[in-house]
């Protein structure tokens, strides 16, 4: 195992790294649906100039077997190869304010020794919040707001954003490891957990890009442009629901998904201590679902995108 100084690079930055700054994270990896995670460090990379800060070594944390980086091939040579990059940056939100971006793949291995890095960093630049956003696929209509599960030690967020509550035991990532250090040296720690519907969870989900940044931004204070996610929103659920009136079986399906979103949503208090379920009964598969959506899915351009290396 190596040590925290193996596995990261710093990288000087004129006038240095301003303390009290919040910390956005944002991993790809083990689970993303509706591409929200990847989605928003492509929106952030492309709106608030990441500059980096710590520069993390793939040698050492990337499983280059399970998680390949992509190349280009032009007709006789390798015309380009992206690798992936896992990255802490300093950048600025829509009003020039600074503020620090841990984006890219999670980590395969040495996680107590990333996790040493980021925590110990953090202390040194006093960071003054920690936000953590991340997404999961859930039997909810797409018609509806995107619900979130918040955890942490930020209640007042809990309060005001949480709608589902489990008590269940979960594949751990290193987020949640983050997160647990993070709470465990009493430093302002929130998570959110976006819930997706499940048959666009397979899908670059504008709302979901949308809603992360809706998140970050209530956590942090930020001011993030959405203006280009709106857009792609309004174009994406167009799309969706001329399918679902063009089936009749689709139609009933998300009407069932709504009845029993709308009757958990009536029933619950967000200040009760104890937790509500999601009533699932004979709750159409995400296959059936997806089934229905195959035209849209296939009508939707390719991309030759891969998201700058990241995985």
């Amino acid at each position: 195992m190596p040590i925290s100084g193996d596995i990261h690079e710093r990288v000087a930055r004129p006038g240095g790294v301003p303390s009290g700054l919040p910390l956005v994270v944002l991993l790809t990896g083990f689970t993303d649906a509706g591409s929200a995670v990847s989605g928003l460090i492509d929106h952030l990379s492309e709106t608030t100039d990441p500059q980096p800060v710590l520069v993390f070594d793939n040698d050492y944390l990337l499983d280059y077997r399970a998680r390949r980086p992509v190349l280009t091939f032009d007709q006789d040579h390798i015309a380009s190869l992206k690798p992936a990059r896992l990255e802490l940056s300093l950048a600025h939100d829509a009003l020039g304010r600074p503020f620090l971006l841990l984006a890219g793949y999670e980590p395969d291995f040495a996680w107590n020794a990333f996790a040493d890095v980021v925590i110990d960093f953090a202390a040194e630049h006093e960071v003054s919040s920690v936000t953590w956003v991340h997404s999961i696929a859930m039997p909810v209509p797409h018609t509806r707001p995107i619900g979130v599960t918040v955890s942490g030690n930020r209640m007042e967020l809990t309060a005001a954003h949480s709608v589902w509550r489990p008590r269940t035991q979960v594949p751990g990532t290193v987020g949640h490891l983050l997160e647990y250090r993070f709470v465990q040296g009493e430093h302002s720690a929130a998570s959110f957990v976006l819930l997706i519907p499940h048959y666009l969870a397979d899908t670059e989900y504008p709302d979901a890009v949308l809603t992360a940044a809706e998140k970050v931004m209530a956590s942090t204070g930020l001011v993030l442009l959405t203006d280009a996610l709106r857009e792609k929103r309004s174009d994406y659920l167009q799309r969706v629901d001329e399918q679902v009136r063009d089936n009749e079986e689709l139609a009933q399906m998300v009407r069932t998904l709504e009845q029993r979103y709308d009757a958990y949503m009536s029933g619950l208090d967000l200040e009760a201590d104890e937790p509500r379920e999601f009533d699932e009964g004979s709750l159409p598969s995400a296959d059936e679902l997806a089934a229905e959506l195959e035209r849209f899915l296939a009508s939707r351009p390719g991309s030759d995108d891969d998201k700058n290396g990241r995985v």
